[in-house]
């Protein structure tokens, strides 16, 4: 089996070509380089650097493969906000172009990265993927669309998917293979690292007002291993089940911002961090319900504990940051 791993550079994209890899599976990354890095490709892999804007390239790139992992998005949720243009071309018109590439050239399964902010403010406490879909922030607009662009290629064309709605991915692989950093980072582990490197004066918390018991915003945060494991189960279920699913992958456990902060003090050390209003497009408490994950594909996760997340993201750090 060949796999096309489209942002298959990228932070996730290197943690999903190593499983694949393990999983005795030959792959093929395509990426622009604009958030991946040279540093996270394995030797094992072919490698074409173009990007998804390119629909002969994304045809060319598909010749033999028998599936596609799609990872090549746009993700900060502020900017989203404020530069919808980018996240539009980007995350719809390339996916676009790679499922017109993949009709073409009659591959017939994709894995999706979707989010759970197509949820968007949570009517219940534990989301599952009955709960209705309602973006409150433009990234998780593009995802949802793309989720319904999917469904009518797989009544018109035939092509099965699996979306994968992530919550919070976090972490690094704990044998160091992945060895990039994240490019501007706006989530927040890296942000909490860059501030105990000195990269970052000091961090902000968005809100502390929220209807949570310490007032800042609870997400349910997912080793990035754990969801590379899904996404190779994932391939698996449609080659033999040829059928499409939608699933959540999570934790279905909270923690909250200030949570994070204080474990990673402990952890690491202190670090200095001021309280902030909130940011457009933040709801105050996202988890998951990822029981249709494990029945349908088998998955637990085994690396997302709190301290394991904390300290994998800060051994790659240390690498590549001196300390005081």
């Amino acid at each position: 089996m060949k796999i096309l791993v489209v942002g298959g550079a990228g932070y996730i994209g290197a943690h999903v070509v190593k499983a694949l890899l393990n999983a005795g599976i030959s792959v093929r990354v395509y990426d622009d380089l604009s958030s991946g890095q040279k540093i996270n490709l394995f030797k094992q892999t072919e490698f074409i650097e173009n990007t998804i804007l390119n629909e002969k390239a994304l045809e060319e790139a598909l010749t033999d493969v028998d599936g596609v992992i799609h990872l090549a998005a746009k993700k900060a949720v502020g900017e989203s906000m404020i530069n919808p243009e980018k996240y539009a071309l980007n995350n719809i018109t390339g996916t676009l172009n790679l499922l017109n590439a993949m009709a073409k050239k009659n591959v017939k399964n994709i894995v999706f990265s979707s989010s759970a902010a197509v949820y968007g403010t949570p009517q219940y406490a534990k989301v599952d993927e009955n709960h209705p879909l309602n973006p409150i922030n433009f990234y998780g607009f593009t995802k949802l669309e793309i989720e319904r662009f999917l469904d009518w290629y797989d009544r018109l064309k035939g092509i099965k998917f699996i979306a994968l709605r992530y919550f919070n991915a976090v972490g690094y692989d704990e044998s160091g293979a992945v060895q990039g950093l994240e490019k501007n980072p706006q989530n927040l582990l890296p942000i909490i690292m860059e501030t105990i490197v000195g990269i970052r004066k000091k961090m902000l918390i968005y809100g502390t007002d929220y209807a949570t018991p310490d007032g800042t915003c609870i997400r349910d945060y997912i080793h990035v291993s754990d969801l590379a494991t899904a996404h190779v189960l994932a391939l698996t279920y449609l080659s033999k089940e040829h059928k499409s699913q939608v699933l959540n992958l999570g934790t279905e456990n909270g923690h909250s911002v200030l949570e994070m902060v204080k474990r990673a003090e402990a952890l690491i050390k202190p670090f200095p961090y001021e309280t902030s209003s909130r940011r457009a497009g933040d709801p105050a408490q996202l988890t998951a319900v990822a029981n249709k994950a494990r029945e349908l594909l088998g998955w637990i996760p085994t690396h997302s504990e709190l301290d394991n997340i904390i300290l994998s993201t800060w051994a790659l750090y240390q690498k590549h940051f001196s300390q005081n």
